[in-house]
Order: structure tokens, then C-alpha cells, then sequence
């Protein structure tokens, strides 16, 4: 029996053009299409869709229930790409050992964090090593 595969993630907004520019200009999606009304943006197998709703604010009313975690490659260059865009910081961008972590608010008030992880942290998860 196939298992359950997490392939996609629906977002509801008042305007999702300026949502789907967003992701678009500071994380450079592989991929930003427009499929019926969805504006789907594809970052590596997973794909973020964007939907217009009539029945949201908007801003999100709980932006702390669902935080999107993005793992980049260069998150100084996300972060200046935010910034130019004039992005709402949550938690600004700090070095943890060599990893790399901030949490920005996309245009409509939903938690978007940043992670670049080190080498070092990553050869420990590979380990199955954890922090204490």
C-alpha cells in the first residue's frame, strides 16, 4: 500500500497575486504557474497554492498556528530579498552555530521561516545527534 506523500499546501488570500509575487521574488520558487485560479508555486517536491478567497481577511487571524519553513541555500541573500521587499520580521536573522534562522511575515501576516543549516548541524541530524 502507497503511504501518504505531503505534496502541497493551500493558501487562502484576498490577494493572491501579490501573495504569489512575493514567494516568488524572495524565495525563487523551481516553478510559478497558474493552474485554473490556483497560483501554484513548486519549491522542490512540495507546491504552495495559492487561492482567492472571499471569505478571509486580509491578514491571517493566528499567524502563529502554522509557520512555512523554507531550507535555503543562502539565507543572508533571502533576507536582503525580504527586506527590499520591505518584510515584517517576526525573529531577524541569527547565526546559531553556524545555522542560520529568521521568521519574516509574508504580506498577508502568515509566519514564513528561513533555515540554513550548517554542515556541521547537518552531518549531526545525519547521525541522529540532538541538541541538549
Amino acid at each position: 500500500m502507497k503511504r501518504p506523500n505531503l505534496d502541497s499546501m493551500l493558501l487562502a488570500s484576498a490577494d493572491p497575486d501579490r501573495l504569489r509575487d512575493w514567494y516568488a521574488a524572495v524565495l525563487d520558487p523551481a516553478a510559478s504557474d497558474t493552474v485554473d485560479h490556483y497560483r501554484v508555486l513548486r519549491f522542490g517536491t512540495f507546491h504552495l497554492l495559492i487561492d482567492q478567497r472571499d471569505d478571509v481577511g486580509p491578514k491571517a487571524a493566528d499567524p502563529t498556528r502554522v509557520i512555512l519553513n523554507f531550507d535555503v541555500a543562502d539565507a543572508r541573500a533571502v533576507a536582503t530579498r525580504m527586506d527590499e521587499r520591505g518584510t515584517e520580521w517576526v525573529a531577524p536573522l541569527e547565526d546559531r552555530d553556524g545555522s542560520y534562522f529568521a521568521t519574516a511575515k509574508d504580506p498577508d501576516g502568515n509566519y514564513v521561516q528561513i533555515i540554513q543549516m550548517s554542515e556541521e548541524h547537518l552531518a549531526a541530524m545525519e547521525r541522529g545527534e540532538t541538541g541538549g
